[in-house]
């Protein structure tokens, strides 16, 4: 019975998804028309991310830029500044849950038993905040982007054209909120970490770009994942458990579920009258209960504006711990810490979190 609640604690969203599906399976019982449901380039392209990331991770890639930068620096606020940078930027391209699995362990390892050490919480929870904001500047930052430029077939100009104004001021409130960790002195890194470029590296590196590519539509799905796959078994078969399932799965769930929902006239009429015009505040106050990856799923099919949608669910990252769940990333690194202080964690973050969410979301409504 505890492994049960163990798994159901840590695929919430996951076993959600499941019964959400199931529930609708019963109204429109299964036949052929699910398996058009299935948006299955972006599980496939998420499956080769994921396995290009964890090769280069396993490797000690960002390790090694985080421990070069970082050994410039002593001072508390500088190293902020430095770790909110490496999340922002990073996170575009290796997903902010990557991102934030790198950094949080070693901003946790730099502070411990240091005079900053009362800064630490401040630093994770810009750190978070760096990520979820960085990663929504490239279809590749984070799943739910994957999945919308995919589904609405957008070029990367109009992604770009979306997102580029609430990713620019993201950075400003970032920048300004790196003021409010104070000067204290952190211990430099011991060592550099050194990466060798051998086949490995490189290997990871072309399952990456061959990503990439697809993602841009240059290379097809079908020959990155027989790529991906193929250097998996050949480089490093544990690769295949670092892959997080999890998620392709809570993708596949919520793809029937808002598969048999539109196919119900009276549903998809209402939800589409409920989100007309509203998709940006709608889909940001939706990520705050169920996430931003989940509702961009249960969304897309009820409206064509690709743009106002993929800014609140971007926007909506921001504000409660689940409203991405790379933010649950950060939290759990810091309570297994010795010393955490998890009511102050959480107060730290709902106010920095639901001040940038309030900014960021009247100026999408207002001024974007």
């Amino acid at each position: 019975m505890k492994s049960v609640l163990k798994f159901v604690k840590n695929n919430a969203v996951a076993v959600i998804a499941f019964f959400a599906a199931l529930v609708t399976m019963f109204i429109v019982p299964p036949n052929e028309s699910y398996l058009g449901y299935i948006d299955i380039p972006v599980i496939v392209l998420l499956f080769c991310l994921m396995a290009a990331v964890a090769g280069l991770r396993s490797l000690g890639v960002f390790d090694a830029i985080s421990s070069a930068l970082l050994s410039k620096t002593s001072s508390a606020r500088l190293i902020a500044f430095i770790l909110m940078n490496l999340c922002f930027f990073l996170s575009m391209l290796v997903t902010n849950d990557v991102a934030l699995i790198t950094f949080v362990p070693l901003t946790l390892g730099l502070y411990q038993g240091t005079s900053a050490y009362s800064q630490l919480i401040m630093t994770i929870v810009i750190e978070t905040a760096a990520a979820n904001l960085g990663s929504m500047l490239t279809p590749i930052g984070n799943p739910q982007n994957l999945f919308l430029y995919s589904h609405y077939s957008m070029d990367i100009g109009a992604f770009m054209a979306a997102v580029a104004l609430p990713a620019a001021l993201g950075y400003v409130l970032l920048c300004a909120s790196v003021l409010l960790v104070k000067k204290a002195e952190v211990a430099k890194p011991a060592d550099k970490t050194v990466v060798k470029a051998g086949p490995r590296f490189w290997l990871y590196t072309a399952v990456f770009v061959l990503s990439v590519l697809s993602v841009a539509g240059i290379v097809s799905y079908i020959v990155c994942l027989i790529v991906a796959v193929a250097v998996m078994c050949i480089a490093d078969y544990m690769l295949f458990t670092k892959i997080d399932y999890s998620l392709l799965l809570t993708f596949v769930f919520f793809f029937i579920f808002v598969g048999n929902l539109s196919s119900i006239d009276a549903v998809e009429s209402f939800v589409r009258e409920l989100l007309s015009g509203k998709e940006l505040v709608v889909s940001a106050l939706l990520s705050q209960v169920i996430s931003n990856v989940p509702a961009a799923a249960m969304l897309a099919d009820f409206t064509n504006n690709a743009a106002e949608l993929l800014q609140g669910v971007n926007i909506g990252g921001l504000g409660t711990p689940v409203a991405s769940l790379a933010s649950l990333i950060s939290f759990r690194y810091y309570s297994a810490s010795e010393g955490a202080k998890k009511g102050r964690y959480m107060a730290v973050f709902l106010c920095v979190n639901f001040a940038m969410l309030a900014i960021l979301l009247s100026a999408a409504v207002f001024v974007f």
